[in-house]
């Protein structure tokens, strides 16, 4: 059913794309993103596995907000971070999404 050169391309090709797929995630994890929230009054910066590192606050925004508005702008700065890592997930992972698709060389039957 299946040529041998065939099943051997297709599993080197999977292989390849495994490999790739595994660099992509350990630099993603290694990467640094900040979201901001209130024009950069709250800052918050997380690690690609979205554990947060640190917590910026303008000195100026304490005093002026109330614990609840403070408690949102942290709040929304954090889901900014996590947004930007999933964005660069994408952005990687789109790179190798032309590598998935089997290209007739392969000699499969399908």
């Amino acid at each position: 059913m299946f040529s041998k050169d065939g099943l051997n391309n297709l599993m080197q090709h999977a292989q390849k794309i495994q490999e790739q797929m595994k660099k992509i995630q350990q630099e993603v994890s290694e990467i640094e993103v900040t979201g901001e929230s209130g024009a950069g009054a709250v800052k918050v910066t997380l690690i690609g596995s979205h554990y947060c590192k640190k917590i910026e606050l303008d000195k100026n925004t304490i005093l002026e907000h109330d614990k609840e508005i403070l408690e949102d702008l942290i709040t929304a700065a954090f889901n900014d971070a996590v947004r930007k890592i999933s964005d660069l997930q994408k952005q990687k992972m789109s790179s190798i999404s032309s590598e998935m698709k089997f290209s007739n060389n392969l000699n499969l039957p399908f």
